[in-house]
């Protein structure tokens, strides 16, 4: 067996960055080519997740650089643990899969990181009448890895709901059972419950959990019903340590589906197996569902997620470029943090189309770039327009203070005079919202710029020296940025 060449590798890991950018995370770099043999690049991964994931949702992708890489017709498995040479499939022209259609697991036991071992009376191959078993599996859902409790930014608007989920992760069964998260689109509730999920598997990985779409639940009913296969499904619904539903809000007025679940749901909570649920409203607003089922996802706990704060959302932004590996300015962040106020999902988007730009004109990340790739390209930073980071380069070199302390809880004189003097340059110099400036530095509301502002102009009224000193830094700043703008 051979070893892909380490030059080759690379150039691998290039290709991926560079064409497919969106996709590549930090920890890639974890990844290590294993045998390369036959036509068959193996890739070993650090986790069963990780595995899943690439496998899915990624194979595509690595198979493209794989064969441009090496010049030739490689197929790609990613395995979680070095496995025996087995023959290679014949290898793709360009994909291993059409776009959009899963590639099926392979590598280590063979099964999605979150499929339980098949129960010992459901045959893998059909029934004793020669029909086929149902494809549960078809339907499961795949765990990013990017959605542990790791990655999951708190704030207040999520405190509790994160609270509640890293307790049943810690005591499934017994913490709260069920656990019921409710809030918007994109707020974070599908992120909780695949943490659970991943936290589970990484302590016990044996732990059999079934995670699907509630639609994937009735659907699967339906197709049972219809085929005769209701003993199954009930012993894939019920043999199982946790149980994780998405969107339970749609069982509202599906008489049937709502029956099987009640009888899955006492079921398993009579044996102490988890029960984890998220939905887009709290049960008793859900429309159309039975009273019994309302009262059943009340007994562990009810946990909401709302939209989050400004300071929340830099965080987010923040975490997400990390998890890309960018490089992103503050008043990058800011300036996204203050557009964009509805949700995670939205924030997340922002930042992969800015990085596509950068990849696709071959620039580094800065304001105008931002507003380019968000379409404000009206609002981008021209010749000689003042930055924040032009504000601060003056100030922290006047007052010989660093940007950490500006954006710091002190509050000395001689931390809060140069920090209200950047809030009331930034406001008279840039097109930032008071919220955007208060942000910036160190997470202060409106409230509070308005506060420093009205300082300084106060002060500028009553003492003629110190107006001098702030008109001195205002012209700096003016000079500085003609200056670079002509370099």
């Amino acid at each position: 067996m051979a070893k892909l060449d380490n030059a080759l590798w690379r150039d691998m890991m290039d290709y991926l960055r560079h064409r497919h950018g969106p996709i590549c995370r930090q920890w890639f770099e974890e990844l290590e080519p294993v045998t390369l043999d036959s036509g068959l690049l193996q890739i070993q991964t650090s986790t069963a997740v990780q595995q899943n994931y690439l496998q899915k949702k990624c194979l595509d992708q690595f198979t493209e650089a794989a064969q441009q890489a090496t010049g030739q017709l490689v197929a790609v498995r990613f395995v979680d643990e070095p496995t025996r040479q087995a023959p290679a499939p014949h290898p793709p022209a360009s994909h291993n899969a059409a776009p959009g259609e899963p590639a099926p697991p392979a590598g280590g036991n063979g099964r999605s990181a979150t499929q339980p071992a098949t129960p010992p009376d459901i045959h893998d191959g059909g029934n004793d009448d020669g029909e086929a078993a149902y494809d549960f599996d078809a339907d499961q859902m795949v765990l990013i890895p990017d959605n542990s409790f790791e990655n999951f930014i708190t704030g207040p608007n999520n405190q509790l709901a994160y609270a509640a989920a890293v307790a049943v992760a810690n005591q499934p069964g017994t913490a709260y059972n069920p656990i019921f998260i409710h809030g918007g689109v994109g707020l974070g509730k599908t992120h909780l419950l695949q943490a659970i999920c991943q936290q589970l598997l990484n302590e016990k990985s044996d732990t059999r959990i079934l995670y699907v779409s509630c639609d994937a639940f009735m659907n699967q009913f339906i197709d049972c019903v219809q085929a005769g296969k209701m003993s199954e499904f009930r012993h894939r619904y019920r043999h199982v340590d946790v149980l994780v539903i998405d969107d339970i809000h749609f069982l509202a007025a599906k008489d049937r589906s709502q029956e099987e679940f009640f009888h899955t749901f006492n079921e398993l909570y009579q044996s102490n197996r988890q029960i984890v649920l998220s939905s887009d409203a709290p049960p008793s607003e859900i429309p159309d569902l039975e009273e019994r089922l309302v009262s059943r996802f009340q007994w562990g706990l009810v946990a909401n997620v709302s939209k989050p704060g400004y300071e929340t959302r830099i965080a987010i932004l923040k975490a997400k470029a990390k998890l890309r590996g960018m490089a992103v300015p503050d008043e990058v962040y800011a300036y996204i943090a203050g557009k964009l106020d509805t949700n995670a999902r939205e924030l997340e988007g922002a930042i992969t189309t800015v990085q596509a730009h950068a990849a696709l004109q071959g620039r580094d990340i800065d304001l105008k770039l931002a507003h380019e790739a968000l379409g404000d390209p009206d609002l981008a930073p021209r010749a000689n327009q003042v930055t924040l980071q032009n504000i601060i380069d003056v100030v922290t070199a006047y007052y010989n203070v660093k940007l950490s302390d500006l954006q710091s809880r002190r509050r000395h004189k001689s931390v809060t005079e140069p920090r209200q003097a950047c809030m009331w340059l930034a406001r008279k110099r840039t097109r930032f919202s008071l919220e955007e400036i208060g942000g910036y530095f160190g997470g202060r509301d409106h409230t509070t710029v308005m506060h420093s502002i009205r300082t300084i102009d106060e002060r500028s009224s009553q003492d003629t020296a110190f107006a001098r000193q702030m008109d001195m830094l205002d012209d700096q700043i003016q000079r500085a940025t003609s200056a670079g703008d002509a370099a």
